[in-house]
């Protein structure tokens, strides 16, 4: 009616009601059997057991070492200003605990180390002896490098210290190769390889731990997170900001450790070792940390505010630290003041004047140091410093010119002219007058 139609009765099933999804179930605790309790169990243990029973004795050669990491680099900043120090110098003021808490765990002479170009801090922390440090940084011969190869390339095969590299991630990857160097010889050695938050981004770095993982190489990956890498913030340079689980693809075990606090340091690298040392294969540490200055010399790290530097300062200070355990455990504060007194007095030689310092790394030596040995005498002209004198045509002189300057002979009655002028060359003239004595032109100057 009215032009409406009534709708016909369906004939179809009522459709069945959809049965409400069941609950997610939260993640069980990883056993031993879980093939992924190996990635997780590294952590776990470290989270149950964070700081180092270290003696009084040991927690004061942990301050004393990272103290002396401090003055060093602070000096070495100031002769860097004064012109003392070419090239780049990069400071590894802040992270002093991570050098000294890592490689404290080492044996010397067995175990290798090799980092970046941020390396002083490395190499003190190795007990090499600062004064062939710093005569490195100023170019003399007395450097550890012989004073070749600057604040970027310093080695030392003694301790198995292999550098200083100034190629972002390069160290990685030769540090896979000091790994397999230890297992082929199996001196039951470990690398330890140092690299950045900004190289952690390298692809050379991800081949590295595929190769390591799959021949289970004994190498200890640690990065050295400072937050900014040359001057980008992490969460602007990196997808992923938790970087000890990018070694989950490559069945490498992480591990996620306060930077700042040596004590900390040094327990994750017991535990990271006896797992390295057990042939398990690798391990990748992220140590968060903070540098005080710029990434070098020449950088004033304008991306940050200096709030930002100062409450680091004061809040996570990793020497401030050591020092406020050491006053509770009942050392006297005098006995720590006299350290760094002590370490002042040492580094003081290093503004003495340049004899004093030694003599500088010789030239005539580079060629011997190369890998292609040097030409035999004889076969290599001498480049001459003077340029060759060659012949050219001369420009022809003015007429004024060609007269003579010569007093012509006065006729009798008539008055004496008085003699010309000497001719007085023009400064241009003076100067090449040496080497190109044809071709000044008395009139026009030099042609």
């Amino acid at each position: 009616t009215g032009g409406f139609r009534l709708a016909k009765p369906s004939t179809r099933p009522p459709a069945a009601k959809t049965p409400a999804k069941p609950a997610r179930k939260a993640p069980a605790a990883a056993t031993a059997d879980d093939p992924g309790f190996a990635l997780h169990s590294l952590q776990q243990a470290h989270a149950n057991r964070r700081h180092y029973d270290a003696s009084d004795a040991e927690l004061l050669e942990f301050y004393e070492q990272m103290l002396l990491i401090r003055r060093f680099e602070e000096k070495a900043g100031q002769l860097y200003g004064l012109g003392l120090i070419g090239g780049f110098c990069h400071l590894y003021i802040g992270q002093e605990a991570v050098a000294v808490g890592l490689q404290s765990a080492l044996t010397v002479g067995k175990d290798s180390v090799i980092t970046g170009y941020r390396d002083h801090g490395h190499m003190l922390a190795y007990g090499i002896d600062p004064k062939v440090i710093m005569a490195e940084l100023t170019g003399r011969a007395a450097g550890i490098s012989r004073g070749k190869g600057g604040s970027m390339h310093m080695f030392s095969t003694e301790h198995r210290f292999y550098g200083g590299h100034g190629i972002v991630g390069a160290q990685v990857s030769l540090g896979a190769g000091l790994a397999f160097g230890h297992k082929y010889t199996g001196d039951g050695g470990v690398c330890l390889a140092y690299f950045g938050d900004g190289a952690a981004n390298q692809g050379q770095v991800y081949e590295a731990m595929n190769m390591a993982s799959l021949w289970k190489l004994p190498i200890i990956f640690v990065i050295e997170n400072n937050g900014y890498a040359m001057g980008t913030a992490v969460k602007r340079g990196s997808a992923e900001t938790e970087f000890y689980r990018r070694g989950t693809a490559f069945r490498i075990p992480g591990m996620d450790v306060n930077g700042m606090d040596v004590l900390e340091v040094r327990q994750a690298a017991e535990v990271a070792l006896d797992y390295v040392r057990g042939g398990n294969g690798p391990v990748l540490m992220e140590l968060t940390t903070y540098r005080y200055r710029g990434h070098s010399m020449s950088d004033p790290a304008k991306y940050r505010t200096r709030e930002e530097v100062q409450e680091q300062r004061e809040k996570n200070d990793p020497i401030e630290r050591a020092k406020e355990a050491l006053l509770q455990r009942g050392v006297p504060e005098d006995k720590i003041k006299d350290i760094s007194r002590r370490w002042a007095r040492k580094l003081k030689p290093a503004r003495a004047s340049p004899r004093r310092r030694g003599p500088q790394a010789a030239t005539h030596r580079l060629p011997p140091s190369l890998l292609r040995p040097p030409p035999p005498r004889g076969l290599i002209r001498p480049v001459s410093k003077r340029p060759p004198n060659r012949k050219r045509p001369r420009p022809p002189r003015p007429k004024a010119a060609r007269r003579s300057s010569r007093p012509t002979p006065s006729r009798p009655g008539t008055p004496t002219s008085p003699p010309a002028p000497r001719w007085s060359p023009p400064p241009c003239a003076r100067r090449c007058a040496t080497r190109w004595p044809r071709r000044c032109a008395p009139t026009t100057g030099c042609s």
